[in-house]
């Protein structure tokens, strides 16, 4: 059994909370068995690391550098601090295990490039991505043009990387002009890219993830997105330890980043 570890900010998170469990079911060889949290008490539910450990059979590391030393593969998690992604990446990278660090990547393009920077340095194979970059509707849609994505969450800053990575899995192209127009809670931004294609994102706390788009063939389709996509990513996370190689063209991340730079102006 190959050991993964947990580097959180506070461990007790939806998350940490659901990807033991995810994992396990893929029968996969691999499961989690360390954590390291840097706040002890989650403000979510009140729940300390010790008593997350003891639910899900996780040792509890003090550091970490010890958890590194102890594990096969890394997950950086503190999904809602990417300001935190930085300082625990030039814990883990340097050990120069597989690494998956959570969404959202880095709160700005700097730090973001420091990672990418620092897992060269280390020769570090690592990835990130939201999860809906594995949407099963998306595979009928690449090379299509003119997406109107949707997509909600509590707040914007967070959740907005959502739908920006489904638009650059989908234009596939770097983009050169991004519109924001705001009204109350809600957000709509428009993205044209260096070849012309185009993107509209339309954010409110309560909209489902969709996508509507004239497809390659010339057909305007929309589809919902229900496919399971979480379980997507963890597969594809275990493959990625397996093997170190990442499944897309990982300048795609930075454009993740450069463009929610943007739409957070």
């Amino acid at each position: 059994m190959k050991k993964i570890g947990f580097v959180d900010y506070y461990i007790s998170e939806w998350h940490a909370n659901n990807y033991p469990g995810w994992i396990k079911n893929l029968d996969c060889g691999y499961e989690v068995t360390h954590a390291w949290a840097e706040l002890d008490v989650s403000p979510v539910d009140g729940r300390n690391t010790a008593e997350w450990c003891d639910q899900f059979c996780v040792e509890k590391c003090n550091s970490i550098d010890e958890l590194c030393q102890k594990c096969d593969c890394i997950i950086i998690l503190a999904p809602s601090n990417p300001e935190k992604h930085l300082r625990y990446a030039e814990e883990v990278l340097k050990h120069g295990k597989p690494t998956y660090i959570d969404k959202t990547f880095a709160p700005d393009y700097e730090p973001a490039a420091k990672i990418f920077d620092m897992a060269k340095r280390y020769y570090t194979p690592f990835f990130s991505t939201s999860a809906l970059r594995f949407a099963e509707e998306l595979k009928e849609l690449e090379g299509g043009d003119n997406f109107i994505i949707t997509g909600g969450g509590s707040n914007f800053p967070e959740y907005c990387i959502h739908t920006v990575e489904m638009a650059v899995k989908l234009l596939d192209d770097k983009f050169e002009n991004t519109n924001v127009f705001s009204q109350g809670n809600q957000r709509i931004c428009s993205i044209t890219t260096a070849h012309g294609k185009k993107a509209t994102l339309i954010y409110a706390p309560p909209l489902p993830f969709s996508v509507a788009c004239d497809r390659a063939d010339g057909k305007a389709v929309y589809v919902k997105i229900t496919s399971d996509f979480f379980a997507n990513l963890m597969k594809d996370i275990i493959r990625f330890f397996e093997d170190g190689k990442v499944s897309f063209d990982t300048t795609q991340t930075l454009e993740v980043i450069k463009m929610r730079d943007r739409l957070l102006c």
